[in-house]
């Protein structure tokens, strides 16, 4: 097997892992929900869905055939299918049945389906399209940030570069920490529609950060860089919020889309970030 064919594979098999985990995670943070039998139909309907179980060409099953598949009621069966309508994945007539819509309209938004889909392969298209909505809105929010005069909210993040360098130190999850920060500041911009936006941000940083910091050669992201946001929302300085995470987001873009164009591109890209 060839070097980059090795640590491709590597790479999935940590994805695995960690897709594993987030399910579980996910499980136990829904509480009630996670056991709740709808929603795992729904996620395991989903999963088929997006991963092209049931598509155009392979029908989705009719609701009888369903119901005796997981062996529940028709009420149950037709509440996580309305889920799954809801996030775009089903369209649904009477008298015309159910089937999948087309990838266009899914809800790309809903954090389900975008689990789902960064769950199914590596796909550097998607991950960079992630990274681009980030580049639009967490500068922002951190420059916000910076103005708040919520010193609670803007409190949080600094608990979060805590975190982060606890986790250095082996004593916190690096990935929990990271996440932490990122998600601290869109809720320290004090922007409604920013805080909404921190579920899809957060499974996004879920892949993302992994990826970046698989294919930048480090376990962890660099504190210092991120403090740097930190230190400038809590001086109230804004436009060094701003650029320092715009520079942040930049960085793992640029990792992304030199794993995408091959070896040599990202061999480039870790090059310039070295010097």
């Amino acid at each position: 097997m060839s070097t980059a064919s090795s640590r491709a594979a590597r790479l999935r098999s940590a994805r695995a892992k960690s897709a594993d985990a987030d399910r579980q995670g996910r499980a136990t943070a829904l509480g009630g929900r996670g056991s709740n039998l709808t929603y795992r139909i729904m996620e395991d309907l989903g999963i088929a869905i997006v991963t092209a179980r049931y598509s155009e060409n392979n029908p989705f099953p009719v609701e009888a055939e369903l119901c005796k598949q997981y062996a529940v009621s028709r009420s149950i069966l037709r509440e996580a299918v309305k889920m799954l309508t809801a996030k775009g994945l089903l369209g649904a007539r009477p008298r015309h049945g159910t089937w999948v819509q087309p990838e266009d309209s899914w809800n790309l938004l809903d954090p389900d389906v975008l689990r789902w889909m960064l769950e199914r392969k590596l796909s550097f298209t998607l991950l960079i399209e992630l990274n681009q909505i980030r580049l639009a809105v967490e500068p922002i929010a951190a420059g916000l940030a910076a103005h708040s005069t919520d010193e609670a909210k803007k409190t949080a993040v600094m608990a979060a570069i805590d975190r982060m360098a606890a986790a250095e130190r082996g004593d916190d999850d690096p990935l929990a920490s990271d996440i932490a920060f990122h998600v601290g500041v869109m809720h320290a911009s004090g922007n409604r529609f920013y805080s909404q936006l921190c579920d899809l941000i957060e499974t996004s940083l879920r892949f993302s950060i992994r990826t970046t910091n698989y294919f930048k050669g480090v376990k962890l992201a660099s504190v210092s860089d991120h403090k740097r946001v930190a230190d400038a929302i809590m001086r109230s300085d804004a436009p060094a919020a701003e650029n320092a995470m715009r520079l942040l987001i930049q960085e793992a873009l640029e990792l992304i889309r030199g794993a995408a164009a091959g070896p040599a591109t990202l061999t480039a890209s870790r090059g310039k970030r070295s010097r």
